[in-house]
C-alpha cells in the first residue's frame, strides 16, 4: 500500500513540475485537438475548440498545367548550351528517351539526386519574339499558406517573373509578387523587398530585384515568396507572439484572403541572360529549367477540423463540430439551429469551435406569408412545410439547453432551468460561444475589448487535488 502511494505521489509530482516548466508559448498556434471529453457538475461532457489540420507539403496534392502545352523541351530533341560558356554545349534534351527528358513532374519530385531532375524548356530560339511560359499549380481546394514559396532554377533565376494567385479556383487572378533585374524597366514599380512592408503595407503588391540577377551569381538558384516575413510583422521576428497574428487573422478578413489560395501561377516573362545583350548567334543558351517548387500549407477549414484527407484526387476536411462541406462551409443537416460561423483563434490558446447546434434549439422563426408578396405565394406553402419542424413543437417535447452534450453551456457560461445560459461578461451567444467584444468597434483587438487576460494553462489544481486525495 506504501508503495503503491509513493509510486503514485511520484507520478503527480512528475506532472506539476513538467507543468511548471512548460513553456507558454509553446502551446499557441497548435489547435490541434477539436474536442475533449470533460468531467462539470453535470458529469462527463465535450469541450470544443477551435481546431485546424498540420501543415503539410502541399506539392503532393496538386495538379500542374503549362501554357503553351508544347514548352516543354525534348520534341523534337534539342542541344543546349551553358550560359557562362556558349561554346560548352553538351547538354541534351530528348522527351523519347527517360534519362534525357525533363517533364514537368520534375519539379516536385525528391530533391537530392544526382544528377539533378529538373523541368526545362524550350531554347529562346524564336527570339526577339518573348519566351513565355504560365506554370499553374491546382489544388481544387482552399489552401493556406505557412512558409515561403521557394522556387529553385536549375538554370539562371529569370530576368522578368510574376507569381500571381487565385481564389476561385483559376477563374480570376491577382499578382502576388514581381520579380525583375530592373523594376522600373520592366513593370514600371520601385523595386522593394520584403523588410520595406510595415502592418500597415503588408498587403501592398511589390516588386523586388533580390531574386533577379544574372548567372554571374551561378550559385543563388532560388526565388522566393517570402510568408514568414510577413507573419513576422505581428508576431515578431522568431514568430513568438503567435497571439498576435492569429488575433489579426481572426478581426482582419484581407490578411486572411491574402495567405488563401486554390491555385499559383508562375509567369515566366524573360530568361536569364547573364549579359546586357542577347547574343543572337547561340539561342540555345537561353531558357527556362526548375528543378524544385516548395509550396508548404494546410487545408482550409474554417477551424472545425484537425485533419484533411486526398482521396480520389481530391483534398477534403475531415469537418467536425456538425459541419460539412469541402471547407466545413456549411452546417450538416438537422443542425441549423443558428447560422454557421467559421470557428475562431481568440480566446488564445483553444480559441472558439461556434459549433452547429440541433435545429429545434434556439427561437422560433414565423414566417410572415403576407409580406412575400403576390409574386412568391406560391412558395409561401413550401416555406411553411420546410419550417414544420419548428413551428409546431406543441406535440412534441422540445430539447433544452443543457439537455445533452452539444448543448452544454461554453466558456464558463451557467445553465438556468434548462433555458438560458447565465454567461460571464465576456461572452454572449446561447451557449455564451461568442466573445462579446466581436460586435465592439475594433473587434477583439482592444485594451478594451472585455477578453480576460491571457494567463498560461495551469494544471497545478486538479493536480494539487488528486495530491491531497491520495494523501488523504
Amino acid at each position: 500500500m506504501h508503495l503503491y502511494l509513493a509510486l503514485t505521489l511520484q507520478v503527480l509530482w512528475t506532472g506539476v513540475c513538467q507543468a511548471a516548466m512548460q513553456h507558454y508559448p509553446a502551446t499557441w498556434g497548435h489547435y490541434d485537438v477539436c474536442k475533449s471529453q470533460v468531467y462539470s457538475d453535470e458529469g462527463l461532457t465535450w469541450d470544443y475548440m477551435a481546431c485546424q489540420p498540420e501543415a503539410a507539403d502541399m506539392t503532393k496534392y496538386l495538379k500542374v498545367m503549362l501554357d503553351p502545352p508544347n514548352i516543354t523541351c525534348g520534341n523534337p530533341p534539342e542541344t543546349y548550351c551553358a550560359l557562362e560558356n556558349p561554346y560548352m554545349c553538351n547538354n541534351e534534351c530528348d522527351a523519347s528517351t527517360e534519362e534525357l527528358a525533363h517533364p514537368p513532374e520534375l519539379m516536385f519530385d525528391i530533391e537530392g539526386r544526382n544528377p539533378t531532375t529538373f523541368w526545362q524548356s524550350t531554347s529562346w530560339k524564336r527570339y526577339p519574339k518573348a519566351l513565355l511560359v504560365n506554370i499553374t499549380l491546382s489544388w481544387n481546394k482552399t489552401i493556406e499558406l505557412t512558409d515561403d514559396i521557394v522556387l529553385t532554377f536549375e538554370s539562371g533565376r529569370p530576368e522578368q517573373m510574376v507569381l500571381e494567385k487565385s481564389l476561385d479556383y483559376g477563374r480570376t487572378w491577382q499578382p502576388y509578387q514581381f520579380y525583375a533585374t530592373d523594376c522600373l524597366d520592366a513593370f514600371t514599380m520601385e523595386p522593394k523587398t520584403v523588410q520595406d512592408l510595415t502592418q500597415h503595407t503588408l498587403l501592398d503588391i511589390i516588386c523586388t530585384e533580390d531574386y533577379s540577377r544574372g548567372y554571374v551569381w551561378k550559385y543563388d538558384k532560388t526565388v522566393r515568396f517570402e510568408i514568414k516575413d510577413r507573419f513576422a510583422l505581428f508576431a515578431g521576428p522568431r514568430l513568438h507572439n503567435m497571439a498576435s497574428l492569429y488575433g489579426q487573422l481572426d478581426t482582419t478578413k484581407n490578411l486572411r484572403d491574402f495567405f488563401t489560395i486554390t491555385d499559383l501561377r508562375i509567369r515566366l516573362l524573360r530568361p536569364a541572360t547573364g549579359a546586357t545583350m542577347v547574343d543572337e548567334n547561340n539561342l540555345s543558351r537561353y531558357f527556362y529549367a526548375i528543378s524544385d517548387i516548395k509550396v508548404q500549407g494546410r487545408c482550409k477549414c474554417n477551424l472545425h477540423a484537425n485533419s484533411c484527407v486526398f482521396d480520389k484526387e481530391k483534398l477534403s476536411c475531415e469537418c467536425e463540430h456538425n459541419t460539412t462541406g469541402p471547407d466545413c462551409g456549411r452546417c450538416k443537416r438537422n443542425y441549423q439551429g443558428r447560422a454557421w460561423s467559421a470557428g475562431s483563434y481568440l480566446p488564445i490558446p483553444k480559441g472558439t469551435a461556434n459549433i452547429c447546434i440541433p435545429n429545434n434549439i434556439g427561437p422560433v422563426i414565423r414566417p410572415n406569408v403576407s409580406s412575400l408578396g403576390v409574386a412568391n405565394r406560391k412558395e409561401a406553402p413550401q416555406v411553411a412545410l420546410s419550417t414544420a419542424p419548428s413551428v409546431h413543437v406543441a406535440n412534441r417535447k422540445r430539447a433544452r439547453v443543457c439537455d445533452n452534450e452539444l448543448m452544454r453551456c461554453q466558456n464558463g457560461g451557467v445553465c438556468i432551468s434548462n433555458v438560458r445560459c447565465n454567461c460571464p461578461s465576456a461572452y454572449t451567444g446561447l451557449l455564451c460561444e461568442k466573445p462579446r467584444c466581436e460586435s465592439g468597434l475594433g473587434g477583439c483587438r482592444g485594451a478594451d475589448s472585455g477578453q480576460p487576460p491571457l494567463r498560461p494553462p495551469s494544471s497545478f489544481g486538479p493536480l494539487l487535488l488528486l495530491l491531497g486525495s491520495a494523501l488523504l
